[in-house]
């Protein structure tokens, strides 16, 4: 008998390991997505901002 609860708990044990690595994983995954867009939008806004300074010094030349 303790074979076999031991072979139980150890396949308990293993899914469990395999439950938290894969949660894991999939963590590290939606923190790189997350980085890399929030990289994109940091982009997107510094070229927003140079765009409207252009504009600004555009409209100030025509003046």
């Amino acid at each position: 008998m303790t074979t076999c609860s031991s072979s139980v708990d150890d396949r308990m044990s293993q899914s469990a390991w395999a439950t938290r690595l894969t949660k894991a994983f999939y963590q590290d995954d939606q923190q790189a997505k997350f980085m890399h867009l929030q990289a994109e939008v940091d982009s997107l806004l510094q070229q927003l901002q140079s765009l409207k300074q252009q504009r600004i010094a555009t409209t100030q030349l025509e003046e």
